[in-house]
């Protein structure tokens, strides 16, 4: 019999690099591979399964509204909308959102704002300053913002307009500061990048030289939003209001959705300038309004930050008792171990063997963003099979 990886290698574009596990169910903060076999995610959808899986409210959102109505286009008024850019709003500095399907198409929709303010508001503007080591998405667009070579290299040539510069320096974005500067681009915690955390003083000195530039502030906060880093939104950690904010991710619990938020002083976009087939559908939309509103009524992102600091205590632990691992960073429920050498691919293959899902955001870190109702029994359990795979990477380097 063929085997579903065989399968997928015959019918499926090489894009990503499986793993050798193929998961078939999930409840909570554990998945079943198709032998029964139970892990611990700690991947967690890269970090947008946030209530985890199948979460009873998640999936009675998703019944309740597929039964009901599913798709219509934005031609028409949909309550369901209506309600969760009302929800977002109200708990956020924003003042105006559009839905779309992604958290590319997020990002790219804050880029299409930027460019259009500019051209309105700051003489035809157009560029916007990003980060080294930033990930914002997979579209032509957002590869070029993006900091990693690596992403760029083979779509060149990429569409103009985005200046580089190295992330927590305030110096470099006050010098790629010119005329033709719409905004800066920035993930208040970089993810993918490896869970970079902002130097202190660096997002409040960035917010002041916008103002003082005269440009946006663009946070992409689709992977450090929705509790992940223990408030709501990562920008409510440093006291920094941007101007524009992708969210995706967590907004949906683990079903497609995102949006971009902007205030009402550059939220430009006349009729027609911008649109979607799927994005903000009212099955979507539900899903959303239900995942937002049960992490507002129940704290999640207070769970998410009290469960983080027992992550962060026991990680440390871990740190000082191994001296493979040189760093721990992080915040609520997105953490990285830094690795004395790349030895993060091996790492997550032993995880997997030990029954653990853990990700090797770069080569030498392992990332660990479990669903934000992670137990502590659970994370005491994660933590144990992470003691067990970096003795075995230590005893194979002796070796």
């Amino acid at each position: 019999m063929t085997s579903w990886p065989e399968l997928e290698s015959q019918y499926f574009f090489a894009t990503t690099k499986r793993l050798p596990v193929t998961l078939v169910r999930g409840e909570g903060t554990r998945v079943y591979d198709e032998k029964g076999r139970e892990y611990l995610d700690f991947v967690a959808g890269i970090a947008a399964v946030s209530l985890g899986h199948c979460h009873p409210e998640v999936v009675r959102a998703v019944q309740e509204q597929a039964g009901t109505l599913m798709h219509v286009s934005n031609f028409y008024y949909s309550i369901p909308q209506v309600r969760l850019a009302q929800l977002l709003c109200e708990n956020t500095c924003l003042d105006k959102v559009f839905f779309c399907n992604s958290g590319a198409e997020a990002v790219e929709g804050c880029i299409k704002l930027a460019r259009k303010w500019g051209k309105e508001k700051r003489n035809g503007a157009y560029e916007i300053i990003v980060a080294e080591n930033a990930f914002h998405g997979r579209t032509l667009a957002t590869v070029a913002a993006a900091g990693a070579e690596k992403y760029r290299a083979p779509f060149t040539p990429l569409p103009e307009g985005f200046v580089r510069v190295p992330f927590n320096d305030i110096d470099a974005i006050r010098e790629a500061t010119s005329r033709r500067t719409a905004a800066v681009l920035l993930e208040p915690v970089q993810g993918e990048g490896g869970v970079n955390f902002p130097a202190d003083g660096y997002l409040q000195a960035v917010r002041a030289w916008c103002d003082q530039a005269g440009i946006l502030l663009m946070f992409d906060e689709v992977q450090s939003g929705m509790g992940r880093c223990g408030r709501l939104f990562a920008y409510q950690l440093f006291g920094v209001e941007p101007d524009v904010m992708a969210v995706a991710k967590g907004l949906g619990g683990g079903f497609p959705i995102g949006a971009f938020l902007a205030k009402d002083h550059c939220a430009v976009f006349a009729v027609g300038e911008h649109g979607t087939t799927f994005g903000g559908n009212p099955l979507a939309c539900h899903v959303g309004f239900t995942v937002l509103k049960y992490m507002l009524d129940h704290d999640i992102p207070g769970q998410a930050a009290q469960r983080g600091r027992h992550l962060e205590r026991r990680l440390r632990s871990l740190a000082d008792r191994h001296p493979l691992v040189t760093e721990v960073r992080g915040a609520g429920l997105l953490w990285a171990l830094e690795l004395a050498r790349e030895s993060a691919e091996e790492g997550v293959a032993l995880a997997i063997q030990e029954g653990l899902l853990i990700n090797n955001v770069k080569p030498s870190a392992l990332r660990l963003m479990p669903p934000l109702t992670v137990t502590e029994e659970e994370v005491d359990q994660a933590v144990e099979v992470l003691d067990r795979v970096l003795s075995r990477l230590e005893a194979g380097a002796v070796k």
